[in-house]
């Protein structure tokens, strides 16, 4: 399937193959409709399922994907009883009736033309997932802010997939992302193992058993960041605390993106008791401690200043944001997991 000229008249439905979309859905009740409009509106010519995998939610995300369902036959709800993602993604994908598999989230939006565009990837590269860019976007000040950090390289910006000018090509991994079923099947599908950072281990995997993950910038997805600065914290504390995991299980994968926060968090806090040892005790070395600290809030201070425009209001939460998101990420890694899996 090759990708039509302007005046090149659309294939008929036949020709296109049907696609499951696979939704896992926690606690949404905030975006869920909006996800689901998304992809109901992409226009795909083929055949077209949702699939709304639905943990114990502790507001009206059930009544919400239920009101769905009954609306629109095409949308379908399985029960999640674990309330994790990776459980979710394979009981969606169990229940899904086509070869097709396109992941989103509940607070994920695609953008027109998304899911054909993506199958038409996956025909022309041979790849078993192709995915895009990951197009954070927030509505209130704080949420822009988190925004930016995503795709700032001082924040989060280091993976292609935070970055719209990133070039096409294979990549270790892709936000969410558009499988092939046979390919997740040979691989035994998502490791319920790994609460977070299941895409990527999959990702992994699928390129260790021969298989291309391919990234491309004309897929984007608008992601929703979290709302509060706490939600924010456990978020980057518990990915820090998988991504520890990540390196535990594959330590070839360590590199110097995943290991600047936890030494950051590491020389702050040695640099910061040792100079408090000086002041106290008068020695020169020890007061020279609060360099790490100070030169922190520097790179913090430079990254806020140099961000791309933003509300002002947006732009007085860069630097909370930016501390809270390296901090507790390091944290998380440093800490590890309580109870490895």
């Amino acid at each position: 399937m090759t990708t039509a000229g302007p005046s090149a008249p659309t294939p008929p439905a036949a020709a296109w193959p049907g696609v499951s979309v696979v939704i896992p859905v926690l606690n949404e009740e905030r975006h869920l409709r909006a996800a689901v409009d998304r992809v109901l509106g992409q226009d795909y010519p083929g055949e077209l399922e949702v699939v709304l995998a639905v943990g114990p939610s502790r507001d009206r995300t059930h009544e919400i994907a239920a009101a769905l369902a009954a609306g629109d036959p095409r949308i379908r709800v399985v029960d999640n009883p674990a309330g994790r993602t990776p459980h979710a993604l394979n009981a969606g994908i169990a229940a899904a009736r086509h070869d097709i598999i396109v992941r989103v989230d509940g607070h994920g939006e695609l953008t027109d033309g998304y899911i054909a565009r993506a199958v038409e990837l996956l025909e022309e590269t041979g790849a078993a997932n192709v995915g895009g860019v990951m197009d954070a976007q927030g509505t209130t000040p704080f949420e822009q802010a988190v925004a930016s950090v995503y795709t700032s390289r001082v924040g989060l910006g280091g993976s292609r997939f935070h970055l719209a000018s990133s070039p096409a090509g294979e990549a270790e991994t892709v936000f969410l992302g558009v499988f092939r079923r046979e390919a997740l099947q040979a691989v035994g599908g998502f490791d319920e193992s790994m609460h977070r950072a299941q895409d990527w281990e999959l990702n992994y995997r699928l390129r260790g058993s021969g298989q291309r993950v391919w990234f491309s910038p004309e897929l984007r997805v608008t992601y929703r960041p979290r709302s509060s600065l706490g939600a924010l914290a456990k978020q980057m504390y518990d990915t820090g605390k998988w991504r520890r995991e990540v390196v535990r299980r594959h330590p070839e994968t360590a590199n110097v993106r995943y290991l600047a926060p936890p030494v950051a968090v590491a020389a702050i806090a040695v640099g910061s008791l040792a100079s408090v040892v000086g002041a106290v005790t008068g020695r020169r070395l020890l007061k020279a401690g609060c360099v790490a600290p100070l030169g922190y809030l520097a790179v913090v201070t430079g990254g806020s200043l140099t961000a791309e425009r933003m509300p002002a209001a947006a732009r007085a939460w860069l630097p909370v944001v930016l501390v809270v998101t390296h901090l507790c990420w390091g944290a998380g890694f440093l800490v590890g997991l309580d109870d490895r899996p």
